[in-house]
């Protein structure tokens, strides 16, 4: 039954990131909180390691587009892989002092990251509007690498952000095709991911099981939301669930 719960889990958190293109993290991590009851810094480790299988895929494909702007990512790895690991030492060094309030610490971290993330989506729209096309500039591309180094601090430590924060502060320095801006995002979450799911792995706050189990529900989840984009109202579905992640953010702030 326990397995099962995890499946229909996966299913749902794949399907609303097919149809809404919100990122797993923001989707899952309260699930495995709240819902699992999964001690918070197990849930980030795991919660890593399904962002970076899940994005595997797709990254390929849009390698194989061309809609991936190559040196944007290695510019953001630059800054976010030494970013990863300070985040996921400073885990292990609250972890050291504090034990098991490691877990509160990381409860109020990520229920910060739901109020805010929420809040730039839905404002995501008016910003693109006012940010007109930049060509690059070794100004910009240092940039970048600060806005890795301190999405990848967050990282480390939430599992959150390898997506929709790079993607917001990214508009500070470009303006790209929307399919060119996913494609670069999502092949520098797959590096983020990856290298921070295994220092977590390291540690052992990686649940193998629990991982699996998302994944089975997951991947038929996200081709069924891919189906459904076309046929529901995904701006509206992805205001509600905004909402709705501002309002959990707000409950793990003040618990």
């Amino acid at each position: 039954m326990e397995i099962a719960i995890k499946i229909l889990i996966g299913l749902v958190v794949g399907t609303l990131i097919g149809m809404t293109g919100l990122g797993g993290g923001v989707l899952l991590l309260p699930l495995l909180i709240f819902g699992l009851k999964v001690p918070a810094i197990i849930a980030v480790g795991s919660d890593a390691l399904f962002n970076f299988v899940t994005k595997i895929g797709s990254s390929f494909v849009h390698l194989r587009k061309g809609t991936v702007r190559r040196r944007v990512v290695l510019a953001l790895a630059l800054g976010s892989i030494p970013g990863s690991i300070l985040g996921v030492s400073f885990l292990a060094h609250l972890r050291n002092i504090y034990g098991s309030g490691v877990n509160d610490f990381i409860k109020s971290a990520v229920g910060l990251l739901l109020v805010c993330i929420p809040a730039l989506l839905l404002l995501q729209t008016r910003i693109e509007e006012h940010v007109a096309n930049r060509p690059p500039t070794m100004k910009s591309f240092v940039g970048m690498s600060c806005i890795g180094l301190f999405s990848g601090f967050l990282v480390g430590m939430t599992s959150v952000g390898s997506g929709s924060i790079i993607m917001m502060l990214l508009l500070l320095f470009y303006s790209f095709p929307p399919k060119v801006m996913v494609g670069t995002d999502i092949v520098h979450a797959v590096a983020l991911t990856g290298v921070t799911s295994l220092l977590h792995w390291r540690l052992g706050n990686v649940d193998f099981r629990l991982v699996g189990s998302l994944l089975i529900g997951s991947i038929p989840g996200g081709l069924l939301g891919s189906y459904l984009s076309t046929r529901v109202p995904v701006l509206w579905l992805r205001r509600i669930l905004c909402a709705v992640l501002l309002a959990t953010g707000a409950r793990m702030l003040w618990a």
